[in-house]
């Protein structure tokens, strides 16, 4: 039987494998000969700044790929195109200048993604070259999962019910390549070279090699393999940020160097055995698909509240609000937990989940706060940066978003600290000023008698700041805020 297609090109967006790589088996089974391509794409490239540890992570999974892919085709000259350029522009021009019939890609239901990859179908319809995209990085997607009435879920537990009563195995299968990989076309001679460097596209090195993280399929891979011993007490474990408990592999699904598909087979076999906690992280990933659904049924979410209503709500604004999204920002909001929560994101571009949810809700609810600012501050900073995942967790904790928790659930954060960080570990390591405190006094230094705070070398206010906002008082204040919401 004839191939659909004599030349196709296979465009790597955020798969950076060629395991279980679903976009990539369809092009090799379809194509006689298929021609891959990464772009740094210029449109997104451009807004961040120079130093982007999520740059030099994909830089490095590229080396990897591009490697893996010429030891697939079995020729030096079979790897991988990086281009460095609008993909809009970039993708098209390509694909006629390598004479393809089609272009294949993983979908992605962005908005900004939706656009582009729209601009695209349009720029290669108009030369007679067909765009196709494939399901590859969730295991539901769009309007997969409904409810009896045809409807899209907006509460999470009913979606997981469903989510797992509808899993079987065919939504798991692995999609091998490596019987295809003669199919791999050789570059053309001025298409050929290494993956660029980072100064190549305007970047600088980070801090990403120091802090040891893992890159490409085979960073994964060995990341997947430590967090598998520990595995079934991650429901025990994950919501301790001085404890090795999560999986630490967000930046991996993010940019597909993981398969979901791998994660969720393995997850789903340890459930039904009894493992409790491979129970509690495949509903984790199930939340992921949630999410990526929500945003792409309800793309309003990307700029406003899923529940309209919560728009109305008057956040504080001016200069003092400013001076408060600052102290948080850098991390002197007077909270030691809130406070090591944003040094660790601001030094490592990681935050331990429970401390997004207490770093959120004390920038919504304690400092009134509209959710977008932090929204926006986490979307630059997160190596893991997801849209649908950041925007559902700000929306959760503002109480906005669907499934969201109620708005007069508001974290305290002396007793999250309290709670999840007893010995206050976290808290010295991020903000090794406060060590000398004792156990109890770490969550809330204005609360230790002044002999302590001398002992421990503390002036607060000097080298410990005092706290921006009275807890208390601040609850009381967001109360009212939102029952004015309620009441309308």
């Amino acid at each position: 039987m004839p191939d659909e297609f004599d030349t196709g090109l296979m465009w790597f967006r955020r798969d950076l494998r060629t395991t279980d790589n679903a976009t990539l088996r369809q092009a090799l089974s379809r194509c006689r000969q298929v021609h891959c391509v990464f772009v740094f794409d210029t449109a997104i490239l451009d807004s961040l700044p120079r130093v982007d540890r999520r740059v030099e992570f994909i830089r490095e999974s590229l080396s990897e790929l591009d490697e893996t892919l010429q030891n697939l085709s079995r020729q030096s000259q079979g790897g991988l195109i990086v281009r460095h350029a609008a993909a809009s522009d970039e993708i098209p021009r390509l694909a006629r200048q390598l004479n393809a019939q089609a272009v294949f890609a993983g979908r992605d239901d962005e908005p900004q993604a939706l656009e582009r990859d729209a601009q695209v179908e349009a720029s290669l319809q108009s030369v007679g070259i067909t765009l196709i995209t494939c399901k590859d990085h969730v295991i539901f997607e769009r309007r997969e999962i409904l409810t009896q009435s045809g409807k899209v879920y907006g509460v999470f537990t009913p979606y997981k019910n469903n989510w797992l009563s509808r899993l079987a195995p065919e939504h798991l299968a692995d999609h091998p390549v490596e019987k295809l990989g003669r199919r791999l076309a050789v570059r053309p001679a001025e298409l050929q070279g290494p993956v660029p460097t980072l100064a190549d596209i305007g970047f600088e090195k980070s801090n990403l090699s120091q802090l040891k993280i893992p890159t490409g399929m085979s960073g994964g891979a060995r990341l997947f393999e430590d967090f598998f011993e520990r595995m079934d007490s991650y429901d025990t474990t994950r919501d301790f940020p001085a404890v090795k408990g999560p999986s630490y592999l967000g930046v991996h699904l993010r940019f597909g160097t993981v398969s979901v598909r791998r994660l969720v087979a393995i997850a789903w076999r340890r459930q039904l055995a009894g493992s409790a906690g491979a129970a509690v992280w495949l509903s984790e990933l199930v939340w992921r698909d949630f999410y990526m659904t929500i945003l792409a049924n309800f793309p309003h979410v990307a700029h406003s509240a899923f529940k309209p209503e919560y728009d109305a709500i008057a956040w504080e604004s001016g200069p003092e609000a400013q001076s408060l999204f600052a102290a948080w920002c850098q991390g002197r909001t007077g909270y030691p937990l809130v406070d090591a929560a944003m040094a660790q994101i601001n030094q490592t571009g990681y935050m331990h989940n429970r401390l997004r949810m207490v770093a959120g809700s004390f920038l919504v609810k304690d400092l009134g706060l509209d959710w977008r600012w932090g929204e926006s501050y986490f979307a630059t900073h997160l190596n893991d940066f997801d849209q649908s995942a950041n925007n559902g967790g700000w929306q959760w904790v503002a109480s906005s978003g669907c499934d969201a928790q109620p708005y007069f659930r508001i974290f305290n954060p002396i007793s999250q600290s309290e709670k999840f960080d007893p010995e206050g570990k976290f808290i010295r390591r991020y903000l090794p000023q406060l060590a000398g405190l004792s156990n109890k006094s770490i969550h809330g230094p204005w609360l230790a008698k002044p002999l302590e705070l001398q002992a421990a070398g503390i002036t607060l206010g000097s080298n410990y700041p005092q706290p921006v906002v009275q807890h208390d008082a601040a609850r009381a204040k967001t109360l009212a805020r939102y029952a004015m919401v309620k009441k309308s």
